[in-house]
């Protein structure tokens, strides 16, 4: 999938590969058109019979455009299984044409039979060029997988075209299982096979096509089985973990997501002279990195090459969300694009104040909670007595309403851990004593914290959690803080430039759409809520290696962070009464 190091760009190994990849690609689309496109279809297939052939894969049809398909894109990933399938295939192909070529006269006297074996055998050829781009690994047990699949699947979908045949079956005469069971066989390797021997049966067309839909959707899954990727590595060990606070001991106030590494559904990957890590989680064939490196910046190429060249050797998609703007310049030395995702709010404690005239609605917001009788207790976690933070776990559970916990790049996605003991955590009562809110921050070096978790009773009042984020901005010499990472506000500046006096077009389509979106994954409402601390903001980039890319990332990222999800159990089932917590 990708050069070594020394070669230059441009080199026939990356030719080789590039064309191998197209060509599968135009006959990808050529099968899909004559799929559809009658008269194109019966032209292909007639080139396959008496005295003509056509070039490797093209065979006319939804299934090998399906094969092809999966085998361009397998081949763009770098997977080495593919590479030996495809040049053991037409290799053969190429030889069973030469052959047929040198013995009979009449297959040479027919100019379309030179090109086939001309385009077979310069396909073959490409693939021995570019050798060297394709070395990603597949997963050990594929082979038997895939076995299991085409087994299983090739029983399955013949059962069920016999239940069809037998539902739809119009014929005069009779029939039995078995024959019904043959014919719907045939109907799975071909719509043009001879159905004469089968006086017994007949079936409308959409039963026949939807049977061989069937070997379609069976040879997806037999080729998905054989060439995925690797799917998981070594989550975070004691060890590891141990050897990434070090790093964050003496290199943590560089970035105020570095504490997230310390997630423990990621992997960790360090340099050669172990003074930088990137921590990462495989998600759909995409090993998506967060936030910059750890440690030492001039360590920072070593780690990430090393991440890199893990990507490279499983075929994953290497991406990065959440990368500031040094380690997104990192990143973009080693060949990674950067597209920028959005802004991280900081607050300096120092510089804020509620005085003036522009924090005069949330001065009245904030004095509202405080003559309400609300009330703030801050603390580090190694301060909260087990009792205590078990009931706090319990109502921070049941304040979730049973969703999935959401966050990869900016939450430790745990709470209460003993290790995690120098977390702040913010818990907001009522007049009456009640517990209604939490908040809790991860560190960020010695004199900063990055908010982690938000949670508040539905039923208390609106604008607890400014309130207890102005209270920790306000007695933050309590626990030693001089900043705050708040909410990352994705699209800030859309948001921003879209909504000024002369914005363009375009801009405010874009506006629009991301406040369309807004109504369900809160892109708005983020910016909003961090805009009114007047922070300073701090963009935040993705880095991908391919544009191509970009959907499958965006996916994986949506996995990771919790936005995308199958569905579960209604929420009312997983709430928990709080007269059992209090």
């Amino acid at each position: 999938m990708s050069p070594d190091e020394g070669r230059p760009r441009g080199s026939w190994s990356q030719r080789g590969a590039a064309f191998g990849i197209w060509y599968l690609r135009t006959v990808t689309f050529l099968n899909f058109l004559s799929a559809v496109w009658v008269s194109l279809g019966n032209g292909i297939r007639r080139h396959n019979i008496a005295e003509f052939f056509t070039p490797y894969l093209l065979t006319a049809g939804f299934a090998s455009a399906a094969f092809s398909l999966f085998l361009s894109v397998t081949l763009r990933r770098g997977k080495r299984a593919a590479w030996i399938l495809n040049l053991v295939l037409s290799g053969l192909l190429t030889l069973l044409f030469a052959l047929g070529m040198a013995v009979a006269p009449e297959f040479r006297g027919h100019v379309q039979n030179w090109v086939s074996l001309g385009l077979t055998a310069l396909f073959a050829a490409a693939l021995v060029a570019g050798r060297r781009e394709f070395s990603a690994k597949g997963d050990r047990s594929n082979p038997k997988l895939a076995a299991a699949v085409a087994a299983g699947g090739l029983l399955a979908a013949s059962l069920l075209a016999a239940l069809l045949v037998t539902v739809t079956n119009t014929a005069a005469g009779s029939s039995t299982f078995g024959q019904r069971w043959r014919y719907g066989l045939m109907r799975l390797m071909s719509l043009a096979a001879d159905d004469r021997a089968y006086p017994g049966i007949a079936t409308p067309n959409w039963v026949d096509v939807a049977i061989n839909v069937l070997s379609t959707l069976l040879l997806i899954a037999v080729l998905w089985a054989a060439f995925r990727s690797v799917r998981s590595t070594e989550a975070l060990t004691a060890d590891g973990e141990e050897r990434l606070r070090g790093l964050l001991a003496r290199h943590g106030d560089r970035d105020s997501l570095g504490y997230f590494a310390l997630r423990r559904d990621k992997s960790v990957l360090f340099s050669p002279s172990g003074k930088a890590a990137v921590t990462y989680r495989v998600v759909g064939g995409v090993s998506l990195a967060s936030g910059d490196p750890l440690g030492d910046p001039e360590a920072w190429p070593g780690a990430i090459e090393v991440w890199l060249a893990e990507a490279r050797e499983h075929g994953w998609a290497p991406a990065v969300m959440g990368a500031s703007e040094e380690g997104g310049t990192i990143y973009a030395r080693h060949g990674l694009d950067a597209l920028e995702l959005g802004d991280e709010a900081i607050v300096d404690t120092a510089e804020f104040t509620l005085g003036g005239r522009a924090m005069r609605t949330v001065r009245q917001a904030y004095h509202r909670i405080e003559r309400a009788g609300y009330t703030v207790r801050i603390r580090r976690h190694e301060d909260i007595p087990a009792p205590e933070m078990e009931r706090l776990l319990r109502l921070a559970d049941d304040w979730r309403d049973g969703e999935t916990e959401r966050g990869f790049s900016m939450a430790l996605g745990r709470l209460g851990d003993p290790g995690d003991g120098r977390c702040v955590m913010l818990e907001c009562t009522d007049a009456e004593g009640e517990l209604r809110a939490l908040l809790s921050f991860v560190p960020w070096g010695d004199k900063g914290l990055s908010l982690d978790l938000m949670r508040r009773d539905r039923n208390s009042e609106n604008g607890l959690m400014e309130f207890m984020v102005l209270e920790l901005i306000q007695r933050a010499k309590e626990v030693e803080v001089a900043q705050l990472s708040l909410n990352f506000a994705m699209f800030r500046s859309v948001f921003e430039r879209g909504s000024r006096l002369g914005a363009g077009p375009v801009l405010r389509l874009w506006r629009s759409l991301l406040s369309f979106f807004s109504r369900w994954w809160q892109i708005e409402s983020l910016y909003r809520a961090n805009a009114k601390y007047r922070p300073i903001w701090e963009p935040r980039y993705m880095l991908f290696e391919k544009s191509t890319d970009l959907l499958r990332i965006g996916i994986a990222a949506g996995r990771a962070e919790g936005f995308l999800e199958a569905p579960g159990l209604p929420k009312w089932l997983n709430r928990k009464h709080l007269e059992n917590v209090r």
